[in-house]
C-alpha cells in the first residue's frame, strides 16, 4: 500500500472517529446529529441568521436536494424555518428561529468541550492542533467563519 493511499485511509477513519465522538455527545444532550450541528452553526454565521438554501448546500458542501431533506427535521422540531424572498418567490431561505438559536448556543457549548476531550494535553500541544490545522487546511479543509457564539 502507497503511503498516500495510507495517509488517505488514516484521514477517513479518523474522519468517522471524530463524527461518532460528536454525534453521540450532540445526539444525547440536543438530540441533534453533527451534520444538523454543523448545518444549523452554519445558519448561525449567516449574516440575519438566514441563508439562501442553495449557498447554504455550496457552504456544506451538499446539493440542494441533500440540504433540503437535512433541514426537514430541523423545521419539524422548531429550530429552522422556511422564507421566501420578498421580491422574488422562487427564492428560498432556510433562518434559524429564536429557539433555533437558543439551542445552538447549548449545543456549541457541547461540541466544544468534545473539541477539547479530543485535543487534550498532554497528548497534544497547542502547535500540534495549528499544524493539523494547516494540513488539513491544504487538502481542502475549511472551517466555518466566526466560529464564536452565534450571531443574532
Amino acid at each position: 500500500m502507497s503511503e498516500a493511499l495510507d495517509a488517505s485511509l488514516r484521514l477517513v477513519r479518523a474522519q468517522m472517529a471524530l463524527t461518532k465522538r460528536f454525534d453521540a455527545s450532540l445526539s444525547g444532550l440536543h438530540g441533534v446529529s453533527l451534520a444538523d450541528f454543523t448545518t444549523l452553526l452554519c445558519l448561525g454565521q449567516a449574516p440575519g441568521g438566514r441563508m439562501r438554501r442553495v449557498d447554504l448546500a455550496g457552504a456544506l458542501g451538499m446539493t440542494a436536494s441533500g440540504v433540503t431533506r437535512g433541514l426537514a427535521p430541523l423545521e419539524r422540531i422548531g429550530l429552522v424555518t422556511r422564507e421566501t424572498d420578498a421580491r422574488d418567490g422562487r427564492v428560498a431561505y432556510a433562518a434559524l428561529t429564536d429557539t433555533g438559536r437558543e439551542r445552538l448556543t447549548e449545543m456549541l457549548v457541547t461540541a466544544e468541550h468534545v473539541a477539547a476531550e479530543i485535543f487534550a494535553a498532554p497528548s497534544w500541544r497547542k502547535e500540534d492542533v495549528g499544524s493539523v490545522t494547516a494540513l488539513l487546511t491544504r487538502l481542502g479543509g475549511t472551517g466555518l467563519p466566526g466560529y464564536g457564539i452565534p450571531r443574532r
